[in-house]
């Protein structure tokens, strides 16, 4: 028997309405590329075949081969200070110049700066740090720490969680695209509960007011039935968007205290100011154990992700938990330090807070009275939008958001849908307000239009 899998983690690259898409759209000059792509590469769920080609990135923008142009508000939460930040490559060209590579068992300038830039921004004692090349990587780090500290194997993750597509990062996520079927068997005592989603709440509460953090006091469960957790691994604020309710996080961290284990705080798609924080769980008062950082690090040029850990959690010296090629290469390292230069200089952070601000609020008044709209939530300059079919039992509105979506595509602006239903912004925190308006537009009127 075929299993339908369920995929939450984007839009489908296979339905009618793709391939309606890239029959209707697609220019003359960018048809022979995704031909050429399609034979070229392994095809797998939600990249290929591809919505269009690439011929230049520039800002909040990307053109395809042909011509158009699309503000680009999913940038694979790479492009927090925009693609080709003059600054950026400018540190990069000289660098390339000065030092081009370093053997991993040699130190240099850059990686050093880098992991102390990263101790001084961090709060708490979050100050020894190893790099890996992705967040994947950077995650099963984790893992390996807090195995090694707790003398525990086993973990307390989140079902619909992203964590990478690694063997260990899928163990722990709970997405079915990377964890089901061809991907098993995978690690042993990775323990999964359902996650802080309040518009759809799992335990079926009416909200976070009157549910006494279900979700949490089920984390605290599993950690005491267990007995012998080594770390809950999280994203502070999932990427779909959903904003933990008040207290949540509190609660598991008073809990993984108790019960002896380490709190794993994944901010590849969150950090570095793109909720209106430097870090996202700031918003919620509370320090983590370990904070994984990847995507925007690497300024939406080079692949750069990072494990910083406690000071006291420096206790794997006679294991090789990284040993990764690239682990101190001074080019990858002079561009994640210029792109935190350039989140402070510009004052980015506290734009992404304003900005976002001012998106939820012009998206809550002016689709108040959508009937299709259930959910508007986010935090900073990562909000979405949940359209549905049936305002009052929520039924998703999964047609209805892929024509939204590709209504968006046709206009001029390029995004992602999580869940099924969830439009996902999350645009540049260099982007202009002029710019947000014209996004924002482009988004409330194809909300607004009935379906074709």
């Amino acid at each position: 028997m075929t299993t339908q899998i369920v995929h939450t983690e984007g839009e489908s690259n296979t339905s009618d309405t793709r391939k309606s898409w890239l029959k209707k759209s697609i220019g003359p000059k960018s048809k022979p590329l995704l031909v050429r792509d399609a034979d070229a590469f392994l095809h797998q769920s939600l990249s290929s075949p591809c919505v269009s080609t690439i011929a230049k990135a520039d800002g909040i923008w990307i053109e395809d081969k042909d011509g158009r142009r699309f503000m680009d508000f999913h940038g694979n939460s790479v492009h927090h200070i925009g693609y080709g930040h003059p600054k950026l490559v400018a540190a990069i060209k000289a660098q390339l110049d000065d030092l081009p590579f370093a053997p991993r068992r040699f130190t240099n300038d850059p990686a050093v700066e880098l992991a102390e830039k990263l101790a001084e921004i961090a709060p708490g004692d979050l100050c020894k740090t190893l790099f890996t090349t992705g967040g994947s990587d950077a995650n099963e780090v984790a893992l390996k720490i807090a195995r090694a500290a707790t003398g525990r194997f086993k973990t307390v993750s989140f079902w619909d969680a992203f964590h990478g597509a690694g063997l260990g990062a899928a163990s722990v996520g709970g997405e079915a695209t990377f964890r089901s079927h061809i991907a098993g068997p995978l690690l042993p005592g990775c323990e999964h509960v359902a996650p802080f989603a309040c518009y759809r709440c799992p335990y079926n509460h009416a909200g976070p007011d009157v549910c006494g953090l279900a979700c949490a006091q089920m984390v605290d469960y599993v950690l005491e039935r267990e007995g012998d957790v080594a770390a809950v691994i999280a994203e502070p604020m999932r990427a779909v968007p959903y904003v933990p309710p008040a207290g949540f996080w509190k609660s598991v961290r008073e809990a993984c205290n108790r019960r002896g284990a380490l709190l794993i705080m994944d901010e590849i798609p969150t950090g570095l100011g793109k909720t209106g924080k430097m870090f996202a769980f700031e918003h919620d008062d509370i320090i983590p154990d370990i904070v994984t950082l990847g995507k925007s690090l690497g300024g939406g040029i080079l692949p750069i992700a990072a494990c910083v850990a406690r000071k006291d959690l420096d206790v794997c010296g006679d294991f090789a938990i990284g040993h990764y090629t690239h682990e101190k290469n001074p080019v990858t390292a002079r561009a994640a330090l210029t792109t935190l230069q350039i989140i402070e200089e510009e004052g980015l952070v506290a734009r992404s807070a304003e900005l976002g601000d001012y998106a939820m609020q012009r998206l809550q008044t002016e689709l108040a009275d959508v009937p299709t709209v259930g959910d508007i939530r986010g935090r900073g300059l990562m909000f979405g939008v949940e359209i549905v079919e049936d305002r009052a039992d929520k039924t998703p509105g999964n047609k209805r958001a892929e024509q939204i979506y590709y209504a968006c595509l046709e206009a001029g602006l390029s995004y992602k849908i999580s869940q099924g239903c969830v439009l996902t912004l999350s645009p540049p925190l260099t982007i202009s307000r002029a710019d947000l308006d014209h996004a924002l537009d482009i988004v409330i009127t194809a909300i607004k239009e009935p379906p074709e």
